[in-house]
């Protein structure tokens, strides 16, 4: 027999009923029936109820071992009586007796509890997380992330993609963020960087020759944390030879789709071939967002024009000053009291925004100061507009496009979330597309790349020599589910006289470039093939598979939102030896006046 076991805490069935087995693994819970002991005991792959009473030797043992001590149990396999069968277990059907007991590891008393699923502090959690994950909620999340990985990797293998690993050290990358820097013991004074993304390493292997890549990728950026956002985080990075944008899309679809259908357990997924283009001018007008989530059935419409002129001074004054005027309907809330408008506007004023107008209407009556002075007249012509009927009310955003289109959409998806109008049990994708090339930047006063710097414009040298750069697009796209952006991407600006140029409408001259990009520029300048690619997060695709809202629940070993690793004790400060051998001197923060 062997040392530990001869089956799982998931194998034993009514088959094995007479059989005398050893199994090893945590005492999940314990029940005691007066003489007799019940015990959970639970492994990897699930649990086995052991019985105890007077006529065995493991009782006294069992009785002194506290929750999680680790056990190996000789036993016999019996069959439960019909009322006792636990048809939510695999092996609900038997029981084993246990003959013999050895104690492999006695555990303490517990910081926390494993079994069951209550809510606990998550400090608590991130500095127990080893005995977080034994929980069955982080157990099977963990689980579920390995199988994601491993039907990613199965699906781009099948697509003709070839699996390579890229550098952990390597230089500063223009992705947007800091990098992490690690000193250099060989090389004083200078730094090496945790790659924020791939990006340089998989545009040189298609430069190489290679035609399609993928890997699932370690990135690092300093930036602050957030619920769907990691210090450390991994993506599925791919990048293409020889493809048009429609190409990428018809390449990462099918993947998407097929894991999420895979993991689904149960809800609709978007079909492959049926991800909706939404171009990004018509994201930000419909949905106040270039990441809408389509569950969310309410549409933001432009009335800039109703209230050019107005007996609403407030919202003539805007639009005669260059502003906007966006709505977002609230249907039937003809039910609803004052207080729920009030809310609303109180909301708003509690994200840091001035204020959400709002006009009430119950069958076919306005309310509300904007419908007073606005007129009825005038709110019925605004109302036949937009095709509300008489029981619809409606929220006002106004203001600089940019800051009507932030509230507008935070009020669409606060307004369907009060309303429980957000569509449950489905994943919906969509492509963002059509992003600018350039945007203004009010602070520098200049001209700026808006995202990606090295996407090629539409329309390419031509479109860069004759448009005013307000106007050119970039073969750039995003990718969202259920209104979280899983990756950007983009096809790639391959030829230097193009990058050249753009960069020169952005500001930076061409030694600018050459100094800062230098191995990419020289690369193209060898022979470069038109080439594209993205990178969806594998965190929030787990997360969303999950139903999490957080990514540090599918994430093994995830840092606190101040990105402090509670279990292990980092960062932690090195010794004066370790910072010397690296050519560091640690120079503290100025103290705060207030904190004395």
């Amino acid at each position: 027999m062997h040392a530990y076991r001869t089956h799982n805490c998931a194998q034993l069935t009514k088959d094995n009923v007479g059989d005398t087995v050893r199994l090893s693994g945590w005492i999940h819970r314990k029940r005691d029936h007066g003489g007799v002991l019940f015990i959970d005991l639970r492994d990897h792959f699930g649990i086995t109820q052991i019985v105890a009473d007077e006529d065995s030797p493991a009782l006294e043992v069992f009785e002194r071992l506290r929750s999680e001590s680790v056990v190996t149990i000789d036993g016999d396999v019996k069959a439960r009586t019909p009322e006792t069968v636990n048809a939510d277990l695999p092996t609900g059907a038997i029981e084993v007796f246990a003959r013999n007991i050895t104690i492999q590891s006695a555990a303490e008393e517990l910081p926390m509890p494993v079994a069951g699923e209550q809510e606990y502090p998550e400090d608590i959690r991130l500095k127990y997380r080893f005995l977080d994950l034994r929980r069955e909620t982080m157990h099977r999340n963990i689980m579920l992330r390995s199988k994601v990985i491993t039907s990613i990797r199965q699906r781009m293998i099948e697509q003709g993609f070839t699996e390579f690993q890229t550098p952990i050290l390597t230089a500063s990358s223009p992705e947007g963020a800091r990098d992490f820097l690690v000193p250099s013991r060989m090389h004083a004074g200078k730094f090496y960087a945790l790659p924020q993304a791939p990006q340089m390493f998989k545009q040189m292997l298609m430069v190489s020759g290679f035609d399609r890549y993928f890997q699932i990728a370690p990135c690092f950026r300093d930036e602050d944390l957030r619920a769907d956002r990691s210090l450390e985080f991994y993506q599925l990075d791919f990048e293409m030879s020889f493809v048009t944008q429609e190409d990428v899309f018809q390449t990462l679809e099918p993947v998407l789709a097929g894991v999420f259908e895979e993991f689904a357990d149960g809800k609709s997924v978007t079909k492959s071939g049926d991800f909706p283009r939404i171009p990004y001018k018509e994201a930000m007008l419909k949905y106040g967002t270039d990441k809408p989530d389509l569950r969310n059935p309410l549409i933001i419409s432009d009335v800039t024009s109703h209230f050019e002129k107005s007996g609403f001074g407030l919202f003539e004054k805007i639009v005669g000053g260059g502003g906007v005027v966006r709505v977002v309907p609230a249907p039937k809330t003809n039910e609803k009291s004052r207080k729920f408008f009030d809310d609303m506007n109180n909301w708003a004023r509690s994200e840091g925004f001035a204020g959400l107008g709002y006009v009430t209407r119950k069958g076919g009556e306005f309310g509300g100061p904007i419908a007073k002075n606005h007129g009825p007249d005038r709110m019925v012509e605004l109302y036949a507009d937009l095709g509300l009927g008489d029981d619809d009310g409606l929220f006002f955003a106004a203001g600089k496009e940019k800051d009507a289109a932030k509230l507008a959409g935070a009020a669409r998806t606060q307004v369907a979330e009060q309303l429980e109008l957000i569509e449950q049990g489905c994943f919906k994708f969509c492509w963002i597309v059509d992003f600018p090339m350039f945007e203004y930047d009010e602070d520098a006063k200049k001209v700026d790349f808006s995202h990606n710097p090295f996407s090629m414009p539409q329309g390419e040298m031509a479109a860069l020599e004759t448009k005013d750069p307000l106007d050119i697009l970039a073969w750039q796209y995003d990718i969202v589910c259920n209104g979280y952006e899983l990756s950007s991407g983009a096809i790639r600006n391959h030829r230097p006289d193009i990058m050249y140029k753009a960069f020169e409408l952005a500001g930076y001259d061409k030694a600018t470039v050459d100094r800062e990009f230098s191995g990419m520029i020289e690369a193209f300048k060898l022979g470069a093939p038109p080439h594209g690619g993205s990178a969806p997060g594998i965190d929030r695709i787990v997360m969303l598979l999950a139903g999490e809202e957080a990514i540090r629940e599918v994430i093994a070993f995830p840092m606190n939102q101040k990105g402090e690793d509670l279990m292990m004790g980092a960062p932690s400060r090195p010794d004066n030896a370790a910072l010397r051998d690296v050519h560091v001197r640690v120079v503290e923060p100025p103290k705060d006046p207030a904190k004395g």
